[in-house]
């Protein structure tokens, strides 16, 4: 920067020295607003296509930028713990975009997609390592395994499913009423409404000392779309109550896991007091996002 411009930008009578200091001072400035965390970017399961073509998550990714102390400020906030808003504030915090200059709507992303950006989240935060201890299903004993996080991928999804593309809707035909209905993956946006509704019932229901859980029917009326061509809420929640069978919600379940996309977290155990192996879910307690609590 030149003395003239200098002079002209702060219209005083500054020395040699004093310039050269205002140079620099505005020239390391310009560094850190012009600095980029660095950042990795994450092809989601659902590849885009479960999103409209106009919303920036159809481009099938999300950029995402490294852990610092400041999410770490976010993990250890008491009211987001309690609140259970923790996890949803850091992966907001650390989502720069979609990974080709647009901003995405958190709410909008489906609970797959979600899913892996949990996984990149802690791979970005704390490493590929998971420390976790795990109970032996084969001896009922505690072991300690370390869980290599890179090697959960995304299931195939090419979107065959749904209904049309750049359309979060699929059909399925329950097997023994042969009722037809329209369901969508669950989004973040849904699972907050389900939670509110969940947290009403148990407020109502704990005057009446009714412990019964409602968890199940409440997410099943948030995610048909429809029952045999009436959308009307009146209609599915009716249907959810009192017409879905036990047979055909567990056979609905088994469908939309199958078909959703999501990532597949499941791994081999193997036993070090038998040596036997079995496919589990990656368990996920307290250490996965708070490996060491300690300062």
């Amino acid at each position: 920067m030149s003395k003239e411009k200098l002079t002209d930008e702060y219209q005083s009578n500054l020395s040699n020295d004093e310039m050269v200091e205002l140079a620099k001072q505005q020239f390391e400035t310009k560094q850190v607003s012009d600095y980029k965390f660095p950042t990795e970017v994450v092809d989601l399961p659902s590849k885009g296509l479960i999103y409209p073509k106009d919303n920036p998550l159809s481009f099938g990714k999300v950029e995402m930028k490294y852990m610092t102390a400041k999410e770490e400020d976010i993990l250890t906030t008491q009211s987001y713990i309690k609140d259970g808003s923790v996890l949803d504030r850091l992966f907001q915090s650390l989502i720069i975009g979609n990974g080709n200059g647009q901003n995405i709507k958190y709410t909008d992303l489906t609970t797959g997609d979600k899913n892996s950006i949990m996984i990149a989240a802690r791979v970005l935060g704390y490493g590929k390592d998971y420390k976790v201890e795990i109970q032996d299903p084969f001896s009922d004993e505690k072991q300690e395994e370390v869980i290599d996080l890179t090697q959960f991928e995304s299931n195939e999804y090419d979107g065959s499913k749904q209904t049309e593309l750049h359309k979060n809707e699929f059909e399925f035909v329950l097997p023994k009423s042969k009722r037809k209905l329209t369901f969508m993956a669950m989004t973040e946006s849904k699972e907050r409404k389900v939670k509110h509704q969940i947290k009403e019932m148990e407020r109502k229901q704990r005057k009446t000392k009714d412990v019964t859980s409602k968890e199940l029917t409440t997410r099943l009326k948030n995610m048909i779309l429809s029952v045999d061509g009436e959308s009307d809420t009146a209609t599915i929640n009716s249907f959810v109550d009192n017409e879905l069978f036990a047979m055909d919600s567990q056979s609905l379940r088994a469908y939309i896991n199958e078909v959703v996309p999501d990532m597949d977290l499941n791994y081999e155990f193997i036993s070090e007091e038998t040596g036997e192996g079995r496919e589990m879910l990656l368990p996920m307690d307290v250490t996965f996002f708070w490996p060491s609590s300690k300062l």
